[in-house]
């Protein structure tokens, strides 16, 4: 067996074992994650660990997030396909690059220059042409490419950033954790007009959101 249809079987058993046998149903979030290469977006060190249950850090303190929380947020946002997206927190732009499978356009902001310079050339790798990364506060979201159908935020803040709440498009949902630094809470908002809604999914642990609107650096 080659090497592809190696990892090809991992994606598929990671697929099988952690994502359909608990609560991902969205056949297109199942059929991205299983095209996604995620042993591509690791270090070289973890690449034997890349279709794990789990997450696995990427350096500057940031970390590839578990399988199956990529593919629950990405399914949370309820995409159809012709959406632009904006994801807070590029990290090694895995997550990136299973929006990419699902929407018209992504929009990722990294404010660790090094790993956005990383995510990219990763991306470009594979091809995907309709991710653009940004660098900087992602706490404020890009208001130059608002509204956004989707935004997903990959690290937590002590609440939703209101400039994110403000970039969100109408009928537009928004997936983000929100507690301390010990522990969060998965988000899912709605927006209809000027007001929103949200509800509460699942307990999860993610690294802390810096920024203006996020925590500060000294915490």
């Amino acid at each position: 067996m080659n090497e592809d249809r190696t990892y090809q079987s991992q994606r598929n058993r990671m697929v099988d074992e952690q994502l359909f046998s608990r609560d991902i149903f969205d056949r297109r979030v199942l059929d991205a994650m299983r095209r996604v290469p995620r042993h591509h977006f690791v270090r070289p060190e973890d690449v034997h660990l890349a279709y794990a249950d789990g997450p696995l850090p990427i350096g500057l303190g940031q970390t590839i997030s578990q399988p199956y929380i990529v593919a629950l947020m990405t399914q949370l946002l309820e995409l159809k396909g012709g959406e632009v997206v904006l994801e807070v927190g590029t990290g090694s732009g895995y997550q990136a690059a299973v929006l990419a499978q699902l929407v018209r356009e992504v929009h990722t902001i990294e404010r660790h220059a090094q790993l956005a310079r990383q995510a990219e050339m990763a991306l470009a790798e594979l091809g995907l042409t309709n991710v653009c990364v940004h660098v900087g506060d992602g706490s404020l979201g890009l208001l130059d490419y608002a509204p956004f159908q989707g935004i997903l935020v990959t690290a937590a803040a002590p609440h939703v950033p209101q400039p994110l709440l403000d970039q969100l498009a109408d009928s537009g949902r928004l997936v983000a954790p929100v507690g301390s630094l010990g522990g969060q809470v998965l988000e899912c908002w709605w927006r209809s007009g000027g007001n929103y809604r949200h509800e509460v999914v699942t307990p999860v642990a993610f690294v802390p959101l810096r920024g203006k609107h996020g925590w500060d650096e000294d915490w």
